[in-house]
Order: C-alpha cells, then structure tokens, then sequence
C-alpha cells in the first residue's frame, strides 16, 4: 500500500502556470521509482523540476486516487524515459498505481533556455507577422520534423490555409516572447 503523502506534498496546490510533460509508463525499481513516457526529445523540465503534478490518465476510473504532487529527488534518462525517485513512493506497488497519470510541471521550475532556444509551450500563441507586417496567424502548434522544428500556422481567417513555417534563422528573424511576436520571412500564397 502507497504511504501517506507528506504534508508538503499533500499541500501543494495545482499551479496555474502547469505544463502536461509526459505519462507514468510505470515503475522503475523495486524501492517506488517511476518512469515517465516524455513528450519532448529533450526533457530537461522533467530532469530538472522538483515537483511533479500528476492528473488522472485517459480512463481516470480505473486507477486509485492520485497523489496531487511527487517530491522528486532524482530523475534521469533511462532509455528514451525519464526515470526517478520520489520521496512519497517508497515500494514497487505505489509507483505502479501511477501508471498511466498525467504529469505536469510548473512552468517556473523550467530551467532558463539558451540564447536563441524557446520551449514549444511559449511559442504556442505568440502572433506570427512577415516582412511586410502582414498578419500571417497565430503558433497552433510544432511539428518535430528531425532536423528542425516546423511552426503550424492558424490563419486569421478561417478560409485560408494552415501555414507552416521551419523553425531556422533562414526563415525566422525575430522572436519576442515579450510582445508575443514572431517575425518572419514568409509570404502566404495567392
């Protein structure tokens, strides 16, 4: 049987600023590791955060009540998952109850990105204008095509074509997260 949460974990509240990251694939261990099925190549929200929040899967009537956060106090990549230890799972049996929930972090735990790197979450939403200040659209999305990444660019009107756009300095020349502006050198056709 899961022991009982901590009381700092049983306190944490779900923020506001929470980002879906990845799925409980299961246990890892036999002392109440987990592994986690991440969304992203390069999971270093996951590696990094402290605290996990964790949202009922698919079917949430079949799993057990959810812890409404896990303390992680290691975590690393383990063949293509992201495996960790949790203070408030301590046997086989209570990491395996987890399988399948939705893990969330704050987005404030993210660690900062590098000049010129942005996480795909705050891209989602920012206006996308060309050249010419012309309204392309708005980011509804990335695709991970390998080497780049591909902006999906909703029209602002509903008659007209998704836009994608590669996500490389050839096409892309600035990004302000600040004004929620994308600028790039793009033309919609017709």
């Amino acid at each position: 049987m899961p022991r009982a949460l901590t009381e700092s974990a049983a306190s944490a509240s779900f923020p506001d600023d929470a980002v879906e990251l990845g799925r409980i694939a299961g246990a890892w261990g036999v002392r109440g590791g987990v592994r986690v099925k991440p969304f992203a190549a390069r999971p270093l929200a996951l590696l990094h955060a402290t605290q996990w929040f964790l949202r009922a899967g698919d079917d949430p009537g079949a799993a057990p009540p959810l812890p409404a956060v896990l303390q992680v106090t290691a975590a690393r990549m383990q063949a293509g998952t992201v495996v960790a230890v949790c203070d408030t799972l301590h046997d086989r049996d209570a990491a395996e109850a987890l399988r399948g929930a939705r893990v969330f972090v704050s987005r404030a735990q993210f660690p900062n990105a590098d000049a010129d790197e942005y996480y795909w979450v705050d891209l989602i939403g920012l206006e996308v204008r060309n050249r010419r200040g012309e309204r392309l659209g708005v980011v509804g999305g990335l695709l991970e095509t390998g080497p780049q990444c591909v902006l999906c660019v909703t029209a602002p009107d509903a008659a007209a074509e998704e836009l994608l756009i590669p996500f490389v300095a050839a096409h892309v020349d600035r990004v302000d997260l600040a004004a929620r502006l994308i600028e790039v050198d793009w033309q919609r056709e017709g």
